[in-house]
């Protein structure tokens, strides 16, 4: 696949024109890095765009142990294309796994390129449009939502009231304090001669706090089965909306896999004109067993 090729399969540069396409890849410089070797590194200036000719690379975030692998690219993949517009720092590292080759495409080129095709600087243009707003489009509809804290922000005065009283009769405080109320009332009715409140008054004050009790913590339990109801709803719809972008995310995969495949059919074709019919009926027959 030639450079100009290998451009048309990447979604950046794919409604440019072949002759558009021609004049970005005489930009493109080949070089190869062996196995282990980075083509840059996190932290570096930035300013170039890589397409992988033939091999694999990884990227990965951080460094030594904390490092994590974001993406593996394999061959007609391209990474580095953020910096090739802002210029900054790379914000990963691209670690070759396998003796790769490499097409770059410089900042300085690109500029030369939009300075003599306008039309195809639009087109580019036009499509990192396009993927911003598919972008928006999915913060937008963003369907996590902390349903806790909008749950609170409409509670009544006697609601928040109610959740305090019986976030204070579940506590060890409350049990503390309580005691204590018995015992000094229990020394009082024992030890005092005189005008002693006496158990029967006991007995009223633990029945009217039993009965004024009850139904605030029942109000506050009903509140937090509301917000595990809320909470449940929203994991629900965040992992119905996970399960429909991994269903996309294949169906894409199936897409650039059986592309990949007639590429290389083609290429097989192409590398043995002899053999091509023979490719043909070990293609078909191949589909025969598939289905």
């Amino acid at each position: 696949m030639n450079p100009a090729e290998l451009l048309a399969t990447i979604p950046l540069f794919e409604s440019l024109t072949p002759a558009e396409r021609d004049a970005l890849a005489e930009g493109l410089k080949e070089g190869t890095l062996a196995a282990g070797e980075t083509a840059f590194k996190q932290g570096d200036a930035g300013g170039e765009m890589y397409l992988v000719r033939d091999g694999a690379i990884d990227i990965t975030i951080g460094a030594g142990t904390t490092s994590v692998a974001v993406a593996s690219l394999f061959t007609g993949q391209y990474f580095g294309e953020l910096s090739l517009f802002d210029g900054l720092a790379r914000s990963a590292t691209a670690t070759a796994t396998k003796p790769t080759r490499l097409l770059c495409l410089g900042r300085a080129d690109l500029v030369r390129f939009i300075d003599a095709n306008p039309e195809g600087a639009m087109k580019i243009l036009a499509e990192m449009s396009n993927r911003m707003r598919r972008t928006n489009d999915l913060m937008s509809n963003q369907v996590s939502r902390n349903v806790v804290v909008e749950h609170d922000e409409h509670l009544t005065l006697g609601d928040r009231v109610s959740d305090k009283v019986a976030s204070f009769g579940g506590s060890w405080s409350f049990l503390g304090l309580f005691g204590l109320m018995i015992a000094a009332w229990i020394g009082v009715n024992v030890l005092v001669p005189y005008d002693r409140p006496g158990f029967l008054i006991l007995n009223l004050v633990l029945a009217v706090i039993a009965a004024v009790q009850a139904p605030v913590i029942m109000m506050s339990q009903n509140r937090q089965e509301t917000k595990s109801k809320l909470l449940a709803e929203n994991d629900y719809r965040v992992n119905l909306k996970n399960e429909m972008g991994i269903a996309n995310m294949q169906k894409g995969l199936a897409e650039v896999l059986q592309r990949t495949s007639m590429i290389e059919k083609r290429m097989g074709a192409l590398a043995r004109p002899g053999d091509a019919r023979e490719a043909e009926e070990r293609g078909a027959s191949g589909q025969r067993f598939d289905g």
